[in-house]
């Protein structure tokens, strides 16, 4: 019963995502794309002092990539880009507090893998292993 319900909060984030849309003159944006399924996104973030001021998305694809992306975002304002580099697979699964399991791995991460790359583009740091591994 309790899955149904975090399922049930997934599908209406699919179905009326917050802060989807872009960001005109975005300090960092990343687009992302999951080649097995053609899942895309777009992250567009607005950084100011080492911090997310604002944060949008935008792409198409199922509901769990989708509806994922909306809570992730929802998360995102007034964090540090070092909370944002600590965010993990673990952050995002105790986030949408479901297991998508093994196949379905990718689209839930899709967004993560776009924030991260965009945050460490922004710095100009390397790709870490682990934003490679999500």
């Amino acid at each position: 019963m309790e899955d149904e319900m975090y399922a049930e909060i997934l599908i209406q984030n699919y179905e009326h995502p917050s802060n989807k849309g872009t960001i005109a003159g975005a300090t960092a944006q990343m687009d992302e794309e999951n080649i097995s399924c053609g899942d895309r996104i777009t992250v567009y973030l607005t950084i100011d002092e080492g911090r997310i001021k604002d944060a949008k998305f935008d792409g198409a694809g199922c509901v769990i990539s989708m509806g994922t992306a909306s809570m992730l975002i929802d998360e995102l304002k007034g964090k540090s880009l070092e909370d944002v580099e600590k965010m993990d697979k673990q952050y995002l699964l105790r986030l949408i507090n479901i297991d998508p399991g093994p196949v379905r791995m990718h689209c839930a991460t899709l967004s993560l893998r776009a924030l991260k790359k965009a945050v460490l583009a922004y710095e100009k740091k390397p790709l870490d292993t682990a934003t490679k591994e999500l």
